[in-house]
């Protein structure tokens, strides 16, 4: 699409496969990035201090936003219009073609960026800047018009010594405002994705033009004034606010700024904000370098073909690999990625499988092939295993969170540790449909309806598409004819939830990692996420409350609080984490395994506990020792 197009172009046949055999390859890393380049260390340092600065620029101009990719972006920056033509879009390659310098790719679980370095003019890489943009901030809740206007506003970003300069105007922007009549804003704050100014050539350009030119204009007016309007207009829209009611809300009188847009529009320069980036937290010693071999080399550009939908050439640069390296860890997860893709399941796991063989620091090869183990039913404690290694190699890796509680869901086992890492995963990715229609099975499993029926709830009206709302709908039907059965079959309410953990249904204190977090409950109302107990190592007297436990209260992550009534007294007890606390029996076996949310409600016990700095209980849970 228009100027996009090139980005858009993924899916297409690559060239015959020349290889480089001459090249020497490095790898120059950070925790954010990772240069793969011919062009040797001095310029992969430069390339990597590029994006670095760039990455620091949006956490600067936008500090609420996470700024840290899920895993680091692979930049594969080649020294020649020869090496590019190696992974370019078959279209852009011949005489006559149009010449690009480079192109991002975003795939389900990482992003590529493709760049040659001898490219010339003033402004090489504006669509890769462009489409890093949409990743760092997102297109969530954000207005159309804002969010390609911001892409616009960002792609000349222009890094020099000590400053980045923002905000540089295009010539086609220019060209466009100065020949075109202006899209009325009241029609502008309404474009969506289905609108012909989104998708029409003509008024597509329009559209791109005039949204960076008032995206520039607010922008530019904020930064000067100190103000945050875009950011309330934002946040009116996210609360369902009318487009056009939040920009007045925001912008003031929408005919006033309609004149002023127009004037701005004609201007014959427009000021650029200049950032010192000085004082940027990027340090040379924090970048990590590291010789590579061809093959090596050649599995990064093997894995973008492949996730470029180039399978055939991807395979042929594969099977050399493996002849010149068969331990080759990326090669098998890219073998792996084809299989999967093309509907071959048991082959995919093979490749994984052999990949976790040979690496198990791969949080992505851990991952598919725990998953994929799950699909077909295999439960063994090395699936488990290598879920958690995911987990652990990537704290903020979504999908291993929801295969891992979809593995104990199946093996109906640690519900309660399952709801935590299905929670988990919706508040990592809270757009994803299936991790909350997940969640409501569990909760289905757990005998927690009422909850069930309020995150499907919360589903629906998070659902994008109509076929979405209607699946989900779907399953509210079923939850509720279920329990009409039960109804009718017990002659009472069939609701009731099992036990008092069902106090607080998708609370969750932390991120995996991060700091304490505001979440919503299934409910939808928002919960502040406050430790509710000191957590400490046992230490000091060990004491025993002997008595029947009341008042079991579960909240998240694993906070565990109830009441012991003993002859003399009542003891006020917690755990930090119940999950740590040691539990047996007294002249009985308990069936199955113990879940302490819903077991313990009503059971006599002795209780050993500590006394903490935490002076709103008596004491912190060690073990409890239920009695019959």
């Amino acid at each position: 699409m228009l100027r996009k197009s090139i980005l858009l172009l993924l899916m297409v046949a690559a060239p015959v496969w020349a290889r480089d055999n001459g090249s020497t390859w490095i790898e120059v890393r950070t925790d954010h990035f990772l240069v793969v380049t011919n062009a040797g260390e001095s310029e992969g340092r430069h390339v990597l201090d590029q994006f670095e600065r760039m990455r620091w620029v949006y956490q600067k101009m936008f500090p609420k936003t996470n700024v840290d990719p899920v895993s680091p972006i692979v930049v594969i920056a080649v020294r020649s219009k020869k090496d590019f033509e190696l992974l370019e879009p078959k279209e852009y390659l011949g005489k006559g073609k149009l010449e690009i310098g480079g192109y991002f790719l975003k795939a389900p679980d990482k992003d590529y960026i493709t760049m040659r370095l001898d490219v010339e003019g003033e402004h090489p890489y504006s669509t890769v800047y462009h489409e890093y943009t949409h990743l760092e901030l997102g297109t969530d809740g954000m207005p159309l018009w804002l969010n390609e206007g911001l892409a616009e506003f960002f792609q000349n970003t222009e890094f020099r010594d000590k400053d980045v300069l923002l905000g540089e105007p295009s010539p086609d922007d220019l060209d466009y405002l100065r020949q075109s009549k202006l899209i009325p804003l009241d029609t502008l704050f309404r474009v969506d994705a289905d609108s012909p100014y989104y998708h029409e050539e003509q008024k597509g350009s329009v559209f791109y033009s005039e949204s960076w030119a008032l995206t520039h204009y607010l922008f530019t007016l904020d930064f000067n004034d100190k103000v945050d309007r875009i950011g309330n207009y934002v946040q009116l829209v996210n609360q369902h606010v009318d487009p056009v009611t939040a920009a007045q809300k925001a912008f003031g009188d929408l005919k006033k700024l309609q004149s002023t847009l127009e004037n701005y529009t004609n201007r014959m320069s427009y000021s650029e904000l200049k950032l010192s980036s000085a004082a940027a937290p990027i340090d040379p010693k924090s970048m990590t370098v590291t010789s590579i071999t061809v093959p090596e080399a050649d599995a990064f550009r093997a894995d973008l073909l492949a996730y470029d939908g180039r399978s055939a050439d991807a395979h042929t640069l594969l099977d050399a690999i493996l002849k010149a390296e068969p331990k080759n860890v990326l090669a098998h997860e890219t073998l792996g990625y084809i299989a999967f893709r093309d509907g071959h399941r048991d082959e995919a796991k093979k490749w994984y499988a052999q990949a976790v063989a040979l690496d198990s620091k791969s949080y992505l090869a851990q991952y598919y092939f725990g998953a994929l183990s799950v699909m077909d039913g295999t439960t063994n404690p090395a699936v488990e295993a290598s879920l958690r290694a995911s987990i652990q190699l990537n704290p903020r890796f979504a999908p291993a969170y929801d295969a891992l509680a979809g593995l104990y869901a199946r093996r109906r086992e640690n519900l309660d540790e399952a709801h935590i890492l299905s929670v988990t995963a919706v508040s990592l990715e809270p757009g994803n449909l299936d991790y909350r229609l997940n969640a409501a099975s569990l909760l289905m499993e757990m005998r927690r309806y009422d909850d069930s029926l309020r995150v499907l709830q919360m589903a629906k009206e998070m659902a994008k598409t109509p076929e979405d709302a209607t699946a989900v709908q779907g399953r509210i039907d079923q939850v509720q004819q279920y329990l009409a059965t039960m109804k009718q079959e017990t002659g009472e309410g069939a609701t009731a939830q099992a036990g008092a953990a069902a106090q607080s249904t998708v609370k969750l204190l932390s991120k995996p990692g991060g700091d304490a977090v505001e979440v919503t409950d299934a409910s939808g109302d928002s919960a502040p996420a406050a430790p509710k107990h000191v957590a400490e190592e046992p230490h000091g007297k060990m004491l025993v409350a002997r008595g029947v436990i009341h008042g079991v209260t579960c909240t998240y992550p694993a906070v565990m609080d109830f009441e012991v009534t003993g002859a003399k007294r009542k003891y006020s007890v917690y755990a930090a984490n119940y999950y740590k606390v040691s539990y047996s029996a007294a002249n009985f076996t308990p069936k199955g395994q113990v879940h302490p949310c819903e077991d313990l409600e009503g059971m006599t016990a002795e209780v050993e506990y500590f006394a903490t700095a935490d002076k709103t209980a008596d004491g912190q849970i060690v073990a409890v020792m239920m009695i019959k």
